[in-house]
């Protein structure tokens, strides 16, 4: 393979009931306007079919492998079946189709480790459909975290990064109760997150010196103890933790004077205590394009920042934006650890 040459990326069907055949569907008709990346759409044929009808599009779908989606891809979408125990209703999500939509994504999983494709691009997952069948994680990032460990026999620590034109923005603690927040926030959680972030962001985003902010997880970064003693005794001894190692970081700092342009304009990534503290600033300066990148991988996913939307799902009124930014984002930061593996 030379230097310009990648496999194509492995994007996952999401829930069948919600938007993202939809935008999978727009995308793949708009591809020659767009330079869309090649990808090979793995998941139930007969869905992007039964929905590009009902959406109006001519779209060509047909069956494809790693190795023929790219020469397919510029006159149909390729597709490796990944198919559906019942047929999937537009707003209608069923837990039956849980077993197709979690093969889709360790299908997809699976490939990229072996690099047969450059990355994993998953649409939407409704948790609760899947809840309902058994699945056992709080979401798609910690699922992940679970095959990597399998395929690998280590342990891995994802990292949630939401990547939008005007902010990246990391959480520490994810998917749990705020309340259960200061009890799970350690000074070693703060520090791994922060050098698995730094590291993919040499490795990945090409940044060769990435500056981190590090929030505070009280008002004010706790104002010298008056409002929680968590910033100076958690959060800050993690911050000399790695500045010490070489890791350009600063912190705990107020968090509501952290995103405004100025301050953002001082760092590469913002570190946050817990999930709202990050999300809410990243949706509110990008919602339509920001794009989820789970770092702390032994391979490379994004994801659209938005969810299933089953309540629009086959009214061709989703917008696509933040799909086509999480494969763009895929393709760019499979080129980066490509280009920084072959000059090692």
């Amino acid at each position: 393979m030379t230097m310009t040459q990648l496999p194509p990326l492995a994007l996952t069907m999401g829930d069948p009931a919600g938007i993202g055949p939809d935008i999978t569907l727009a995308l793949w008709s708009a591809r020659r306007s767009l330079s869309l990346p090649p990808f090979l759409f793995i998941g139930d044929a007969a869905v992007l079919r039964a929905r590009a009808i009902a959406l109006g599009l001519d779209v060509a779908v047909t069956s494809a492998t790693p190795e023929t989606a790219a020469d397919i891809f510029p006159d149909a979408l390729p597709v490796l079946a990944c198919d559906c125990a019942i047929p999937a209703l537009a707003g209608e999500p069923d837990s039956k189709n849980a077993a197709a939509i979690l093969g889709a994504i360790e299908t997809a999983v699976a490939l990229t480790m072996a690099g047969k494709t450059a990355a994993v691009v998953t649409n939407p997952i409704a948790k609760a459909v899947l809840y309902d069948a058994g699945f056992g994680f709080p979401g798609h990032t910690e699922f992940l975290a679970d095959l990597a460990a399998r395929a690998t026999g280590r342990d891995a620590l994802p990292v949630m990064l939401l990547a939008g034109p005007k902010l990246r923005a990391v959480p520490v603690t994810i998917h749990i109760p705020l309340k259960d927040v200061p009890a799970a926030l350690t000074e070693d959680l703060i520090v791994e997150t922060a050098v698995i972030t730094e590291r993919d962001l040499r490795q990945r985003f090409g940044i060769a010196k990435p500056r981190l902010a590090i929030a505070g997880l009280n008002p004010h970064a706790g104002e010298g103890g008056a409002l929680g003693l968590e910033d100076d005794a958690i959060v800050r001894p993690a911050v000399e933790r790695l500045k010490a190692a070489g890791i350009a970081a600063v912190g705990p700092l107020p968090a509501d004077t952290m995103f405004h342009d100025a301050a953002r304009a001082t760092y590469d990534v913002a570190l946050c205590m817990y999930h709202d503290q990050a999300l809410i600033p990243a949706k509110a300066l990008g919602f339509d394009d920001s794009v989820n990148a789970t770092l702390g991988l032994p391979f490379i996913r994004t994801s659209p920042d938005h969810g299933t939307a089953f309540a629009i799902a086959g009214k061709g009124i989703a917008r696509p934006d933040s799909l086509l930014a999480a494969l763009r984002l895929a393709q760019e930061l499979a080129a980066h650890a490509r280009d920084a593996e072959e000059t090692r």
